[in-house]
């Protein structure tokens, strides 16, 4: 079995999962991940919706608050001042970069599953903030991390998997290179 707490740790042939194990031989069987990030997104971004007060905070514990804002930018509010024009380009970039995703995940190997499960994590997340972005027009964000008056940008679910996959991509870069 993989030691999933080092990711440095090389893994043998005999650890991996089988590559003929039914569903085909690429990577796609993953794509299942990205739908459930999908799904958990969506429902606690309705929860939020319905159950937070726009910019009224919810302490949780020390450190965490569930606070609802409405992001119309991109990452730490990116763009959020323009227009209304970021709505569609960035709605148009989460589109190529997913199609991109899915292409990548068809061309690896099943053997290839650390991989996998990092481009399904980014994959899941800008699915789960582009639905927000066509439907409202705006991403919704609500986890709150802080340290005395200092708060990190809200976030929400879709945003906690691209980092977790960005951060498994560069793990795996460290690996194979």
């Amino acid at each position: 079995m993989p030691n999933l707490f080092n990711p440095f740790q090389p893994f043998s042939a005999s650890e991996l999962p089988n590559e003929s194990a039914g569903g085909g031989k690429n990577a796609r069987i993953w794509l299942w991940l990205s739908l459930a990030v999908i799904i958990l997104d969506q429902l606690t971004k309705v929860w939020a919706n319905t159950e937070l007060t726009y910019h009224q905070s919810v302490p949780i514990f020390p450190g965490l608050n569930f606070t609802l804002m409405y992001n119309t930018g991109a990452a730490f509010n990116f763009l959020a001042d323009a227009d209304g024009w970021q709505r569609w380009f960035l709605a148009g970039l989460a589109i190529l970069v997913s199609g991109f995703i899915i292409f990548w995940l068809s061309h690896l190997k099943r053997s290839q599953w650390w991989l996998a499960v990092a481009l399904a994590f980014i994959l899941g997340g800008a699915l789960g903030n582009l639905i927000d972005r066509l439907w409202y027009g705006y991403v919704i964000d609500f986890i709150d991390f802080y340290y005395q008056l200092w708060h990190w940008p809200a976030f929400n679910i879709a945003d906690s998997a691209i980092t977790v996959g960005a951060m498994m991509l560069l793990i795996d870069a460290v690996r194979s290179g």
